[in-house]
């Protein structure tokens, strides 16, 4: 059996490769590499090993790039550091997932279904595609951080920990920041909705979304709405739908 070894501390590398050869002295560690640059040179280079055991986090990137690049024919064991929780979601038989620091007993038992793998598909190659998407949705998502916009004849970079909401006026899009400051931002709120964190951003109706703690007052409305005082205050009535209303109030809550 040949395993190549994608992973970035040279630490863990050689740990790693103790470990395989006391689970099975036949092993044999076809390569280390610690980056997606060298693992997708060494993969474009090199046969293809039974196994990969590969590191989420490298020195130039996530691992996921490789995919991008080059066809894996191999069978992939993700390392990774992310709490018990989360891996478990996506455990599944033909591909493992396995937390730092890597245990011996957890490392056989994923070499184990990799042979289970092979003696009943043994004709067939690994589709790894569909796990790597579902790897990718578990990955932390990166919510926008800042803003470039127009001060002048300046660019200016707005932190979004800054933003107190954002609102549509006509065709132009603009946040207010805590200290009141006002400026045109070059999406609109139907672009800014999914960059911003759910936590901490709502769109309470098509021209406002605002940051939890803009919302200085909530007073009930006309049949079942919802109006809000926000902070820095705006001249414009900010309401919230009678179908909205429930699912504003369960955000607030949370």
């Amino acid at each position: 059996m040949q395993v190549l070894i994608i992973e970035d501390e040279q630490l863990g590398a050689e740990k790693l490769a103790r470990l395989l050869t006391s689970i099975d002295s036949s092993i044999e560690i076809a390569g280390n590499t610690r980056s997606v640059k060298s693992s997708v040179e060494w993969l474009l280079q090199h046969k293809h090993p039974d196994i990969i055991l590969m590191d989420i986090e490298l020195t130039d990137g996530q691992s996921f790039e490789i995919f991008t690049h080059v066809t894996i024919k191999s069978m992939v064991i993700f390392t990774t550091s992310y709490d018990e929780y989360a891996l478990q979601a996506f455990k599944v038989n033909s591909v493992d997932y396995l937390l730092k620091p890597i245990k011996k007993e957890e490392l056989k038992n994923a070499l184990d279904k990799y042979q289970q793998w092979q003696d009943r598909f043994s004709s067939s190659l690994l589709n790894v595609e569909q796990l790597i998407q579902k790897l990718k949705q578990q990955q932390p998502k990166a919510w926008r951080s800042r803003f470039l916009v127009k001060q002048g004849q300046k660019l200016l970079s707005v932190e979004t920990r800054d933003i107190a909401y954002f609102y549509a006026d006509g065709r132009l899009s603009y946040f207010i920041t805590w200290n009141k400051q006002k400026h045109i931002v070059d999406y609109t709120l139907e672009e800014l909705e999914p960059m911003l964190d759910p936590q901490q951003f709502c769109r309470v109706n098509r021209g406002f979304i605002l940051h939890i703690k803009a919302i200085a007052q909530i007073h009930n409305y006309f049949n079942g709405k919802l109006k809000l005082e926000l902070q820095p205050p705006i001249d414009k009535e900010v309401l919230v739908s009678r179908e909205r209303a429930m699912e504003f109030k369960e955000w607030m809550g949370k």
